[in-house]
């Protein structure tokens, strides 16, 4: 995490910014507003961040009410092997390999999600729906890694489901200077596996979370900073 002034975190600040309000967990990171993205030895089987094996693709922070609507990702330095991708995939285009049937499916209150190991704590798991909203442009709230199924029905489906967006995905491989930008509501994303060196040339990004609507978290933003509970 940045603690410090830099240049290339000015940057990701100020693009981000020309989004929305840019945000934090005050229990991911210590409520750093920009976060490093970097392997991490003995972190290697963690499915986070830092875990060079493939990160599977994910809403970020799909367990918390209050998800960004932006993720950014700025390249300071690229994988010197190009391995490792950024993921992105779309909900519109994974609905179109499923059948009506299965699509239906995740629109009922019939998945958990806990929270990913970057976080220090979190409530406990309560049934959700993954897919909310127009059946044709839904929203989605699902990590791969950590959403489950509370009946073999519903698995069946999120197993499609994840399959299909896979298959819909693409792989962006980010090179120095360049930023992206997820859209949290709509798609979903991950990152390919790469074989890190921990010598201090490997993959490097900087990440910000957006919100559009400052307004919808300030209870849960004290002191009405940047940072989320």
């Amino acid at each position: 995490m940045e603690r410090e002034a830099t240049v290339p975190a000015a940057v990701a600040v100020l693009v981000a910014t020309e989004l929305g309000e840019i945000a934090a967990y005050r229990d991911e990171n210590s409520g750093a507003l920009v976060q490093n993205v970097v392997p991490v030895p003995g972190r290697e089987t963690s499915q986070t961040n830092a875990d060079p094996t493939p990160l599977e693709l994910h809403v970020e922070n799909a367990f918390h009410p209050h998800r960004p609507d932006f993720v950014g990702l700025l390249c300071l330095r690229g994988d010197p092997v190009n391995a490792a991708g950024t993921l992105v995939s779309s909900t519109i285009r994974a609905l179109r390999l499923l059948a009506p049937a299965t699509r239906e499916v995740p629109h009922q209150e019939r998945f958990t999600t806990v929270p990913p190991p970057s976080f220090r704590s979190g409530a406990a798991a309560v049934a959700h729906a993954v897919l909310t909203g127009d059946p044709e442009d839904p929203n989605v709230k699902v990590d791969c890694n950590a959403t489950a199924a509370v009946d073999a029905e519903a698995a069946a489906a999120l197993e499609r489901l994840r399959d299909a967006y896979v298959e819909a995905s693409m792989s962006v491989p980010l090179r120095s200077g360049e930023m992206v930008f997820v859209d949290n509501r709509v798609s979903i994303h991950g990152r390919s596996a790469f074989v890190p060196r921990y010598d201090g040339q490997d993959r490097w990004l900087h990440r910000t979370f957006v919100l559009l609507d400052n307004r919808r978290t300030r209870g849960s933003r004290l002191g009405n900073g940047s940072v989320l509970d």
